[in-house]
């Protein structure tokens, strides 16, 4: 008979984490889920201009899904409800060719299917995930360390929010974080066979090697310009910039860093900020080189999103469908995070995707340990 703790435990609190927990939830099993910031959402983060976890703010993680692509995340939107609205591209787009040449004007073209963002900003569908679950079930500030079989439970290890480290037993472990993180910070014993643990290591994390720079600004005067916001640069340090105005009309401009994580580490922030106004001005004109506020996110110096193999961008995780773990773990751990989708590994979609086959298999299990043992309190189905 089970002695553990909780029947599931779920570590990590982004989209995946979140959507498996409201799964279980809904199939009536009890569940606690760690996460180790002190905010949920993961890599999905909405600030105000300050830098401050905002609903109603600017994406510095991941802003665009597409419904007709990824009709689950779709569906989970129009679930809960959310408004959402397509990203910006009326208007020309420009192109900066060379350092000290004139950007280059073209006609834009409009996107189809169109990528659409979330009023609010992403991190509304982390907080509607949130509200449907039992507050008392969620704990911050707790990180994983450890992971080691015991009898027919396992036995994690954790620092909790004071730093203490505290152990709790569960039926099963739900890894809701990206497999190459797992690798790199939870120690398992036994050992994950040679073959999982090269694979968790060698896949891309999402996001990991990547940087987003926001400029705010008191309107939208690109616009006026018959500009769509959106740019592509040989020169830097910004290589894609785009129009990152809100639903609610705060209007700001965002590009993705074109420069290495040893250079932008190099740099440092401040010179990075006045390149990227710098590069703003000389392709949108003067009143871009003054913006009300600016955001900067390097997820390469994030160390609950990046390891230090992510130092080096080496592409978007592939789909692939072989299993996630091993024969002496695959009934007591199952993945979660977007990386292990076999539909959209990476992105918002992948983490609903991941979730929802991580929660299938968790109430599979739970089902099929109670019929072989009703009175068993760890199954609690």
């Amino acid at each position: 008979m089970s002695n553990s703790d909780h029947p599931v435990v779920i570590v990590g609190g982004g989209v995946a984490g979140l959507t498996a927990a409201l799964r279980i939830h809904r199939a009536g099993i009890a569940f606690r889920l760690l996460e180790a910031r002190s905010r949920l959402g993961g890599r999905v983060l909405t600030a105000d201009e300050a830098g401050q976890v905002s609903s109603d703010g600017f994406d510095l993680g991941p802003s665009w899904f597409w419904p007709e692509m990824q009709p689950a995340f779709g569906r989970l939107v129009a679930d809960f409800g959310l408004a959402s609205f397509g990203q910006h591209d009326d208007g020309d787009v420009v192109l900066q060719r060379m350092p000290h040449g004139p950007p280059q004007r073209y006609s834009g073209l409009t996107q189809a299917p169109p990528s659409m963002r979330l009023a609010g900003g992403t991190a509304s569908i982390a907080s509607a995930l949130a509200d449907a679950l039992p507050e008392e079930s969620i704990e911050l500030g707790v990180r994983a360390t450890g992971a080691r079989l015991d009898d027919e439970d396992v036995e994690l290890s954790f620092v909790d929010i004071a730093g203490a480290v505290q152990t709790c037993r569960a039926t099963v472990v739900v890894f809701a974080l990206p497999p190459r993180l797992l690798e790199a910070t939870v120690a398992f014993s036994p050992a994950i066979d040679p073959a999982s643990a090269s694979r968790w290591r060698a896949t891309p994390t999402w996001m990991a090697p990547h940087a987003k720079f926001f400029a705010v600004y008191d309107r939208p005067f690109w616009r006026e310009q018959g500009l769509s916001g959106t740019a592509q640069s040989m020169v830097g340090p910004l290589a894609e910039i785009h129009d990152a105005t809100t639903a609610s009309g705060k209007a700001a401009l965002f590009g993705f860093l074109g420069i290495s994580t040893e250079d932008r580490a190099a740099a440092g922030e401040s010179a990075i900020v006045a390149a990227c106004v710098r590069q703003l001005a000389d392709i949108f004109g003067l009143e871009a080189a003054k913006p009300r506020a600016t955001l900067f996110k390097d997820w390469a110096a994030d160390p609950l999103t990046a390891t230090g193999r992510d130092r080096i961008a080496t592409g978007h995780p592939m789909s692939d469908r072989r299993p996630w773990v091993g024969q002496e773990w695959r009934d007591r751990i199952v993945l979660a995070g977007s990386e292990s989708s076999s539909r959209d590994p990476g992105y918002l979609a992948g983490a609903v995707d991941a979730a929802e086959r991580a929660a299938a298999f968790v109430i599979a299990r739970l089902q099929k340990l109670a019929r072989r043992n009703p009175l068993s309190p760890a199954t609690n189905v």
